[in-house]
């Protein structure tokens, strides 16, 4: 009889919450060097609000929350809040300059609508059979 404990599997590389274009990590890489030590990410989550009934939420986060995503790309750091995972999974995340604005621009999956001002946008969780295609 062996007393040898079982082996563990080999762990599987988890999917990427989001994508991030150059633009966007050069951008966030940018600022973050701009804003020195302590900022450890940039934060990207969801809130209920808008007309569409949520709202992308960006913020500088001093530290890592334990259940955060980490996206590391070209210097920037993204920190995916738990909450928005499922919400966020297939996410593109860019950086867009045009004649009157710079912004973060994402382009989800997830969404279902937007309303007309680009503010808030209706998303709607990974459904279970994309979730486990992704998981496979």
């Amino acid at each position: 009889m062996s007393t040898e404990a079982p082996k563990p599997k080999a762990a599987r590389p988890r999917p990427q919450v989001i994508k991030i274009t150059d633009r966007a990590a050069q951008r966030i890489s940018s600022i973050l060097a701009e804003k020195g030590d302590g900022i450890a990410g940039l934060r990207i989550g969801i809130k209920k609000g808008g007309c569409a009934g949520m709202e992308y939420t960006l913020e500088w986060a001093a530290e890592k929350s334990p259940l955060d995503e980490v996206v590391e790309q070209n210097g920037a750091r993204v920190l995916i809040d738990p909450k928005a995972v499922l919400y966020l999974l297939g996410t593109e995340m860019d950086f867009k300059t045009d004649k009157l604005s710079s912004q973060f621009v994402f382009s989800n999956p997830n969404q279902t609508s937007a309303c007309g001002c680009g503010e808030s946008v209706t998303l709607k969780p990974v459904s279970k059979d994309k979730l486990e295609g992704i998981q496979a």
